[in-house]
């Protein structure tokens, strides 16, 4: 099992590179903290095996907690915004971790997020469960959106406001390109769900946002839902138009050694790279 403990003492320094996209420069992660002075949220869009994309997603985190101590939160896609009451009950240590893991239902590479929880536990920090259920995201995307109408006042509380925004436009565009175009998606429910995922994610920022605005956020989630600013970044402003967001968007890329920042630097205010060779988690 791949820990974060294995690289200690900055031991990757060589195997990633932070690029500031409006600097047009090579930067470092303190550069990177202090530039959260002036914004609300910053996004971190992962690759979810990536072995120094979930280093450095730690290491900022803790980078951050010591910047601003007491006025720090930590979102995440990895948890559903039904079990933020579990995941308040581990962090309180009033449960065990093997019943948090079950009952908060932890993606299958939790041991690429513990570091992240055992470090916002040990600091009280609080952690945002921030995305749609997935039974909700499963139902929208065999039978559509207002199908979500018929769930209970419970069930809706979980979720933000319906309807759900689905304008197509960019972003619609790049998700029929990554699906392969129209005639790999059988109508617009799979597409439908994709926005209730960035929708609720947003949402759930959006409300930690209103109720505490003196701190800053750290939301981590798969890449494509916060490239160019579009979904669940989109999504956010729609919920909260005066909120300052920085986006990173990170990958594993096989020109590591002659990067294409022009390429690469719509995607993010911070494009990182990191080394294709070292192994991936899972």
């Amino acid at each position: 099992m791949l820990s974060i403990r294995v690289f200690s003492q900055d031991s990757l320094s060589q195997h990633y590179k932070i690029y500031n996209s409006l600097k047009q420069k090579t930067i470092t992660i303190d550069d990177l903290v202090n530039d959260m002075d002036d914004a609300d949220v910053l996004f971190f869009g992962e690759e979810h095996n990536d072995s120094t994309g979930h280093y450095l997603e730690h290491t900022l985190f803790k980078k951050l907690s010591e910047k601003y101590p007491d006025k720090l939160a930590l979102s995440l896609e990895m948890f559903e915004t039904d079990c933020q009451n579990v995941l308040n009950e581990y962090l309180n240590g009033f449960i065990r971790e093997k019943n948090f893991i079950t009952d908060a239902r932890a993606w299958h590479n939790y041991k690429d997020y513990r570091p992240l929880i055992e470090l916002a536990k040990t600091n009280h920090i609080p952690v945002i469960a921030a995305n749609a259920p997935g039974r909700y995201v499963n139902m929208v995307n065999r039978l559509g959106l207002n199908s979500l109408n018929q769930l209970s006042p419970t069930g809706k509380s979980y979720l933000p406001l319906l309807p759900i925004d689905t304008a197509t436009g960019a972003y619609y565009e790049k998700f029929l390109q990554i699906m392969g175009g129209h005639q790999a998606m059988a109508g617009m429910q799979m597409f439908q769900a994709q926005n209730l995922w960035d929708a609720t994610m947003g949402w759930s920022l959006a409300n930690f946002y209103k109720a505490h605005t003196k701190y800053k956020i750290l939301q981590i989630n798969g890449g494509f839902h916060s490239e160019e600013k579009l979904g669940a970044v989109s999504q956010l402003k729609e919920y909260a138009p005066k909120i300052k967001v920085l986006n990173i968007a990170a990958y594993a890329d096989d020109n590591f050694d002659n990067p294409d920042w022009n390429k690469l630097s719509k995607n993010g205010d911070y494009i990182i790279l990191t080394d294709p060779k070292l192994p991936k988690t899972f």
